[in-house]
């Protein structure tokens, strides 16, 4: 696949999703109204549900690219599966948007679609090589889940989502130009940055629509099925880090909830950009910050694949993780302690 090919996705999924939204709006102000809660940044009800149009620029526009560019008729059954149980999560966010299911039930669910495109992954690929086939692929599982909730957690202020996905997916659809991902993996990525974008100008602060369930849960499947792909092929690190800023604070997060015993179901504002939020800093702060940051973690993420060597990849992981602890403690620390 060209640049210009995937320039031509980038923009049919920008301009499919925005012109989607421009039609649902009216519906989703009516019906998928989003009221604050204990978690909530917004002081008003506004309308969800974004996530509709982004999945839905995402399943056309890349259906329709594989057709031409995409892997042989053999392999189009896995993208099939990948692409259903997409619209499943999305169809599971949407009910719950509408009315919140219970914590089983929902976990069950993102298993299941987690289980189905870990399934359609190669068999001789392996992201832990060291390990058994079977472990392996129950990590990815147990990753692909994780990543689902995490992007469902984080996405809790203005164009955090985008802060996020815009470069990671960015940096997917670069690896899959030199050849680290296989086309179908790169026409998605390609396609989901695109859509993202399409999505933004609605949630630029002050938000005049937000993702929603319906948008962040299959987009966390995605990134899972596209980063258990690249670790798959070999670049374990870089896998690790162009999610690493989302996975870094969710998971720090979580811990200490269950430290202090804290009932790790209920809404929350726990999180360091929630932190950041409330000790003084702007949303366009705060999300700046996280895309820039996001940038470099591609770069070093693009490093770690371009030298192929154990000492890059340790390097590049190291210098991540310093970068990430180091935002995170600049948000937790707030703007009036860090002035």
């Amino acid at each position: 696949m060209t640049f210009a090919t995937s320039a031509l996705i980038f923009i049919a999924a920008a301009v499919m999703c925005f012109g989607l939204l421009q039609g649902l709006m009216p519906l989703l102000a009516r019906y998928a109204l989003a009221k604050p809660n204990a978690r909530s940044s917004h002081k008003i009800p506004t309308p969800q549900g974004g996530g509709i149009a982004v999945i839905a620029a995402v399943i056309v526009v890349a259906t329709i690219t594989t057709v031409f560019f995409g892997p042989p008729p053999d392999n189009r059954l896995n993208l099939t599966i990948v692409a259903l149980a997409t619209a499943g999560l999305a169809a599971l966010g949407a009910m719950d948007d509408l009315r919140p299911m219970e914590a089983a039930p929902r976990l069950l669910l993102q298993t299941a679609a987690s289980i189905a495109v870990v399934a359609t992954l190669p068999p001789e690929i392996s992201a832990v090589p060291a390990v058994p086939w079977w472990l392996d692929r129950a990590i990815m599982v147990v990753g692909t889940v994780w990543l689902v909730n995490v992007v469902n957690f984080m996405d809790g202020i203005d164009w955090m989502t985008v802060a996020e996905i815009v470069p990671v997916t960015a940096g997917l659809a670069v690896f899959g130009l030199t050849g680290a991902l296989p086309a179908s993996a790169t026409i998605v990525a390609v396609a989901l940055c695109g859509a993202v974008v399409g999505f933004a100008p609605l949630n630029r602060p002050i938000a005049r629509l937000f993702l929603g369930d319906v948008g962040s849960l299959p987009i966390g499947l995605l990134l899972g099925w596209m980063l258990a792909l690249l670790a798959g092929r070999g670049h374990l690190a870089a896998a690790l880090l162009l999610p690493l800023y989302y996975l870094a604070d969710t998971t720090t997060t979580l811990l200490h909830r269950l430290v202090r015993g804290e009932q790790i179901t209920q809404a929350h504002r726990s999180h360091f950009y929630q932190q950041a939020l409330d000790g003084g800093f702007s949303v366009y702060q705060i999300v700046g910050r996280v895309f820039f940051l996001n940038v470099v973690l591609a770069a070093l993420a693009f490093l770690s694949i371009a030298e192929r060597s154990l000492k890059m990849e340790i390097t590049s992981l190291v210098v991540g993780i310093a970068l990430v602890g180091l935002l995170l403690w600049h948000f937790k620390r707030g703007r009036t302690q860090a002035a």
